[in-house]
């Protein structure tokens, strides 16, 4: 027999949603006008020669190179090659940290074993390592993907073992005296209550994989918006540049935005 739930909800209620989804609208009108604004005032200081316009370049300049990179092919070349190599970075980074993390949570002796190495690992500057990746790899794209995954490889691994850990030694203890053996404490426990870690951890490789990416084509590329910028900066284009940079910020915050919208539907899934 079905069940008729109330759905309608209160006078309270709804004037309480009306006031944060103003709320909300409010927040991202005043963000737009902020960057109008920046945009406005950076125009407008480079006409007057109150800033450098060869040295900070300016909005109309940055479009206009933008469109020349369009005329001649070679601004979704660019854009494609350095995206490629983001979103595999950020997958295997994701992937292989989690999967790792699920070996150090299974083995407790391991972990142990392992976990001054994860520790001197984190602090090192990964940069470093690119001349040597490059030798080992080639200097071409599978050297900028490995640089991008050793950048977020270990944040990975010590951001999700540190939420294995930190599972609800209760929710553990009432599985076990069922008889739950460690595979199923871990599927019906631990990786359900740590799927917004995960997620979580998806919000920080973002980041961190582009760092990686660009990074590697610094040292590397003859493709890519990493090397866009080094170029412009070697031959005084600052236009090159700055158009490179605002791309890269752009394709930096859709990346973002889509890993907010899946953990908003992971959320949603399981109200």
């Amino acid at each position: 027999m079905s069940k008729h739930i109330e759905t309608n909800p209160s006078k309270e209620r709804i004037q309480y949603l009306k006031a944060r989804k103003r709320k909300k609208i409010l927040i991202s009108l005043t963000q737009i006008m902020l960057l109008i604004v920046f945009i406005a005032q950076w125009e407008i200081c480079a006409r007057l020669k109150i800033i450098d316009p060869f040295i900070t370049s300016q909005p109309s300049r940055i479009v206009n190179t933008i469109i020349r990179l369009y005329n001649e092919g070679q601004l979704f070349q660019h854009i494609g090659v350095t995206c490629f190599e983001t979103i595999v970075g950020f997958i295997s980074g994701t992937l292989l940290g989690t999967a790792i993390a699920i070996i150090l949570w299974w083995s407790e002796f391991l972990s142990k074993v392992l976990e001054p190495y994860l520790v001197i690992l984190n602090s090192l500057p990964k940069i470093a390592l690119g001349p040597i990746f490059i030798v080992w790899f080639g200097a071409g794209t599978t050297s900028i993907i490995v640089i991008a995954l050793a950048i977020s490889l270990i944040v990975s691994i010590l951001e999700v073992l540190n939420g294995f850990l930190a599972t609800d030694e209760e929710q553990i203890k009432l599985v076990k005296t069922f008889g739950a053996g460690r595979l199923q404490i871990f599927t019906k426990v631990v990786l359900p209550a740590n799927l917004p870690v995960i997620i979580s951890s998806l919000k920080i490789n973002v980041g961190l994989s582009w760092v990686g990416v660009i990074v590697g084509e610094f040292l590397v590329s003859k493709s890519g918006l990493g090397y866009l910028i080094v170029y412009g900066g070697q031959v005084f284009q600052l236009d090159l540049v700055m158009a490179s940079v605002i791309i890269l910020c752009i394709a930096a915050g859709i990346m973002y935005k889509a890993v907010v919208l899946l953990q908003q539907l992971f959320i949603k899934s399981h109200i």
